[in-house]
């Protein structure tokens, strides 16, 4: 991996992260058209710049994170569903992380439920989420476990199902990131090392480049997703996840079979 690719690849991450669209589903794509998408390095990259992510919305939301110390049992119990399934499923999540189609068939499944989100649960006015909704929403953020699929989307669509506003439920999509995304960083890096790999200066260079460039982008994604969400909706989301969706499933039958991470 060299800068520019680096550059990119956190870019793609800053701007996918928190959007319904697939972050892991973007950063597939990308490192597989560069190449580099079966290099150890590679797959511990794309992990470790969510650390910039999630600094962004401890950025953005500073002072929500003080807010009280029902804030942070609500976070736990909704977090506690991915560290269960995580810990029980790896062996699969990571076969499926090997398979371009799941990635292509999960985006346009998902651009289907985007499409129909606003009319089955509407725009609710609601933002007080209780123990019980924190952990439905935990248990639909698993679904993402699945490549293609959206930790931010299904997470949002979990609140929705429990008559959160948009605004609502993507806000508390946003701080559920904080522990699951340091919590899959710690639990990669520490199988990258387990395995008996090292970093060198330069990769430890594109880490700190990756970090900075991810939340930097991350920051105005944000900005923009909550504006654009409380107006519109999520049916932009749901055609863009189903046109990049089919275009996969093109390339992949008809023209070249798709390279796995």
């Amino acid at each position: 991996m060299d800068i520019l690719q680096a550059i990119v690849l956190a870019i793609i991450e800053g701007i996918t992260e928190y959007l319904p669209i697939s972050s892991t589903g973007h950063m597939i794509i990308a490192s597989s058209f560069f190449g580099i998408a079966q290099e150890d390095f590679t797959k511990l990259f794309t992990i470790v710049i969510q650390l910039g992510t999630i600094l962004s919305v401890v950025v953005l939301y500073f002072k929500r994170f003080f807010q009280s110390v029902d804030f942070y049992f609500k976070l736990l119990l909704a977090f506690l569903p991915a560290v269960v399934f995580g810990l029980l499923l790896s062996d699969l999540i990571y076969s499926l992380l090997e398979n371009p189609i799941t990635v292509a068939v999960s985006l346009v499944l998902g651009g289907i439920i985007l499409l129909k989100v606003d009319d089955w649960f509407g725009n609710s006015e609601n933002t007080e989420i209780s123990y019980g909704m924190a952990f439905k929403i935990g248990l639909f953020q698993c679904l993402a476990m699945i490549p293609g699929v959206s930790r931010s989307g299904a997470s949002i669509v979990g609140g929705m199902t429990q008559k959160l506003s948009r605004t609502a439920a993507a806000e508390f999509s946003f701080f559920l990131a904080v522990p699951t995304m340091l919590g899959a960083t710690l639990k990669r890096s520490y199988d990258y090392y387990n395995a008996g790999f090292t970093l060198s200066q330069n990769q430890i260079n594109l880490l700190i480049i990756g970090n900075v460039v991810g939340f930097l982008v991350a920051l105005l994604a944000i900005k923009s997703f909550i504006g654009y969400l409380s107006k519109h909706g999520f049916k932009m989301f749901g055609y863009y996840r189903i046109i990049v969706g089919i275009a996969l499933l093109v390339i992949h039958y008809f023209l070249r079979p798709l390279t796995v991470i």
